[in-house]
């Protein structure tokens, strides 16, 4: 089982420009869209996180049940669900403000020990910067990174949420040590500072950065470097294209027996390849349609 630690949310996407412009509720949250992506694929996944029980917390477990994705991990609460206020510029990418003071997701409680089955742990986004949660998953990451689980990191960087960048940027090389897979965007990498030898020089086996239309790369432990181009499509907008990046990695990875660390840096090109081309036909798809919507299976044949 693979299992996806983090917030869930509602998105309020603009149906149209302008400040006043009708907003469509979607079910959102990085690790949120990661777990849903990953039980669309296929994947034996299960969600990590607090929901609340207000009608849009109803509505994101109804989502994850939807997709297969098992809910025993979902912690509930009667705090209220956290909203993204997304913007859309006119390339279809994505900004967003929050609303998420008091907010279920927030209240994360660390889990007693996963079962036993569970190959791969994955974690981002907001999740890691609000407090207390935040500190309640990181406590997850070290624990499950301890006893030998495969995990991935997205940073997925947030900056409204993040009051102190340094004190985060710190914060975020404390938990490379204990990262299998770092999976960010170049705007994230540009926001964090470092290199990304640096980064491999702390843990990760491997760091895959995605390039928007100019495609995603990999970088190894062992020297490795592939570089695939993006699918070209029609763009609605790119809400979600990185959560299914990370979803299409998971997904594909085990096709390669590279749920470790020592396999992970010891991917041949012809593999990485292929696991990123099958990410970025993924992402393709999703950013076709509005609002994070990723694909299914059965649309990504081969």
């Amino acid at each position: 089982m693979i299992i996806v630690a983090g917030e869930s949310l509602i998105d309020l996407v603009p149906q149209e420009t302008g400040a006043l412009a009708p907003l469509l509720p979607r079910l959102g949250g990085g690790p949120y869209n990661t777990a849903v992506a990953l039980g669309r694929l296929g994947a034996r996944t299960g969600f990590c996180s607090r929901i609340s029980t207000d009608g849009f917390g109803e509505a994101l477990v109804d989502g994850l049940r939807t997709a297969g994705v098992d809910t025993s991990l979902v912690q509930r609460g009667p705090e209220p669900t956290t909203l993204a206020l997304a913007t859309l510029d006119e390339g279809g990418s994505a900004g967003y403000g929050f609303y998420a003071q008091g907010s279920a997701d927030r209240l994360f409680d660390l889990p007693p020990d996963l079962p036993s089955g569970v190959r791969a742990l994955a974690f981002g986004t907001c999740s890691l910067a609000l407090e207390p949660g935040a500190s309640a998953y990181e406590a997850l990451l070290r624990r499950e990174a301890g006893r030998g689980v495969f995990t991935l990191l997205d940073p997925n960087i947030r900056a409204g949420l993040i009051p102190d960048p340094d004190a985060y940027r710190a914060r975020f090389r404390s938990w490379l040590p204990y990262v299998t897979l770092l999976k960010l965007s170049q705007d994230d990498a540009q926001w964090l500072g470092g290199s990304v030898e640096e980064w491999l020089a702390a843990g990760p086996a491997a760091v895959v950065l995605t390039r928007g239309t100019d495609g995603l790369t990999v970088r190894t432990r062992n020297g490795a470097a592939v570089d695939v181009p993006a699918v070209r499509g029609e763009v609605a907008d790119t809400i979600g294209a990185g959560d299914t990046v990370n979803a299409a990695l998971l997904h594909r990875l085990p096709a390669h027996d590279a749920l470790s660390a020592r396999a992970l840096a010891a991917l041949d090109e012809d593999a990485w390849t292929d696991t990123l081309s099958f990410a970025a036909r993924a992402a393709a798809i999703t950013c076709s349609r509005r609002g994070a919507q990723p694909p299914y299976a059965k649309e990504l044949p081969g």
